[in-house]
């Protein structure tokens, strides 16, 4: 059986907008700062890893558990969100999101101790967990088939930008408080929370979130897809959330030279994420999986290079390979978004990518803890990175050999209220 969602099997085409405005000026730009300031409150904390574990006197196996709560509180609410964002309509989706994630930069700005801080990045993974399936169904509400993987990949642009603002963050954490810092991320979440409000009225509200969930949940590809999304994004949740502590003692970087190479990282998945869903609408016959399974061998390779970074080389390793991982293991998402929502009927697009994001946030919590017992007790980071590698390759294994030739898509009933 063939991948590609417009061959045989496709879900019909949602409901086409008859409302005359562009969504590409009006409504993309929108869905753009909603990943842009979701990002900016995590990659701040990320970027700033150094002065927060100098802070507290973290292990490694600390800091990898404090991101791990992160992104165990996306992996919890995950499926809820998927189906509130069925249920609801993109627009309160989007706006529920924002304001959790602006209440938790607060919070974390005014963590006393490490406890707090683990709390605030928890509620900060709950506000998060909105974003993804709210955005993915506006897209496949609002843009043709055949523009799909593009309008993806551009609304997607906002997590890297979002990335360089909060790297912005950990190079003015050598200069002010990062809890001050922390204040200004939850103002620039606000202003955006706002802006979502102008999506209430078009977003378009569904039948109850519990059948759409368990409608989704017996879908075998679909489930297929999510365990194999999952172990992948472990390649990238370890990349963003290491590689400034990993420059720092591999390279000895300075704080303001490990910013600017989270930056970079981050610039290069811009790059990458409007290319590769670009590219997924045109190559390989429409085919997203083969896109992105091609994505992730190239990213194997680079994250098995990872560990000749050091201080002789540093600079020139260390940069080119943030490079190269921002343009691979950084860039899959716009393409696996496109995959999720065109695999099962439109009503059910923003429970499968809840449901996906499930996998997806659970193995990311799993990722730091397991990257920071590698390079505690196996061999330093260079057995941190090779499993890494490692756990991207049986992500890939599973998408190529059981997604892309896996059970037919179920036949699901469609009605909205």
């Amino acid at each position: 059986m063939t991948d590609n969602p417009d061959m045989t099997g496709a879900p019909p085409p949602p409901p086409p907008d008859t409302s005359g405005v562009n969504p590409w000026k009006t409504r993309l730009p929108i869905l753009i700062g909603a990943h842009a300031t979701g990002t900016t409150n995590s990659v701040a904390v990320l970027s700033m890893a150094p002065v927060i574990s100098a802070a507290f006197n973290l292990t490694a196996t600390q800091f990898g558990i404090f991101v791990s709560c992160y992104y165990g509180g996306q992996a919890l609410w995950s499926v809820p969100s998927g189906g509130m964002t069925d249920r609801l309509g993109v627009g309160w989706a989007l706006v529920i999101g924002h304001a959790i994630m602006a209440a938790a930069a607060v919070l974390m700005s005014y963590s006393p101790d490490f406890t707090t801080c683990m709390v605030a990045a928890f509620f900060m993974g709950i506000g998060y967990s909105m974003l993804n399936p709210s955005t993915a169904r506006g897209v496949f509400e609002w843009f043709p088939a055949h523009r799909r993987g593009a309008a993806m990949g551009i609304k997607q642009v906002g997590v890297p930008i979002g990335g360089m603002i909060g790297a912005g963050c950990g190079f003015l954490a050598a200069y002010y408080d990062w809890h001050l810092l922390m204040l200004g991320v939850a103002l620039i979440i606000t202003i955006n929370g706002l802006a979502c409000l102008t999506l209430v009225p078009i977003s378009t509200r569904g039948r109850g979130a519990g059948k759409n969930i368990a409608d989704v949940m017996k879908d075998g590809r679909v489930n297929a897809f999510a365990i194999s999304g999952g172990i992948i994004n472990m390649g990238q949740a370890n990349f963003f959330g290491f590689l400034t502590l990993f420059l720092v003692e591999a390279a000895r970087m300075g704080q303001q030279t490990v910013s600017f190479a989270m930056a970079v990282a981050q610039g290069t998945s811009a790059i990458g994420r409007m290319g590769w869903g670009a590219v997924s609408d045109k190559a390989f016959g429409g085919r997203r999986i083969v896109t992105m399974a091609w994505m992730c061998a190239a990213a194997v390779l680079f994250l098995a290079l990872m560990p000749l970074v050091n201080e002789t080389w540093g600079y020139v390793l260390g940069f080119g390979l943030a490079t190269c991982l921002g343009l691979t293991i950084a860039s899959f998402a716009p393409v696996a978004q496109a995959i999720q929502v065109e695999m099962v009927s439109p009503h059910l697009a923003g429970s499968a990518v809840g449901y996906n994001m499930l996998w997806t946030h659970s193995c990311a919590t799993l990722a730091p803890a397991v990257f920071g017992f590698a390079v505690d007790n196996l061999g330093g980071f260079t057995a941190g990175w090779l499993v890494t590698a490692g756990c991207v390759v049986i992500g890939m294994v599973i998408l190529y050999f059981l997604v892309r030739t896996g059970p037919k898509r179920r036949t699901y009933d469609t009605g909205t209220e």
